[in-house]
């Protein structure tokens, strides 16, 4: 299972330039190819408030139709978030990210801000090391 951050799921869902190519080949191949991708499920709140706000609620809701129809949501829970706060990171989020991934066994965590993930259980890839391993 391959753990999508959120940058690039909201690369993908936003269309950013220069990142919305990779991310989408990721993700693309995270569907159809070594999948299954995943991604947390404080993501998926994230996206839906993010999308709802700035696109309208429609949207939102086709977003997140998409997304549980075709990714992974690895649940975070209490466990998780103890192990994030183990961790001692600065960034919780990225943290909660990560014990989210080594909870569902995840192979990696493919994210363009790989520094934040340096001392993460599960290997941080960015989506142009993923697409070339």
């Amino acid at each position: 299972m391959i753990m999508l951050d959120l940058n690039v799921l909201l690369d993908v869902l936003q269309k950013r330039e220069p990142h919305y190519r990779v991310s989408a080949a990721v993700l693309e191949q995270a569907i159809h190819g070594e999948g299954p991708g995943a991604l947390s499920a404080h993501a998926a709140t994230t996206i839906y408030y993010l999308v709802g706000r700035y696109v309208g609620r429609d949207a939102a809701e086709q977003a997140l139709g998409w997304l549980l129809k075709n990714l992974h949501v690895c649940s975070v829970g209490r466990d998780e978030l103890e192990r994030a706060r183990s961790l001692g990171w600065s960034d919780f989020e990225d943290a909660v990210v990560a014990a989210a991934a080594e909870r569902a066994a995840c192979s990696c965590i493919v994210t363009r801000n790989v520094k934040d993930f340096a001392a993460s259980p599960v290997p941080a890839l960015t989506p142009q090391e993923f697409l070339l391993r």
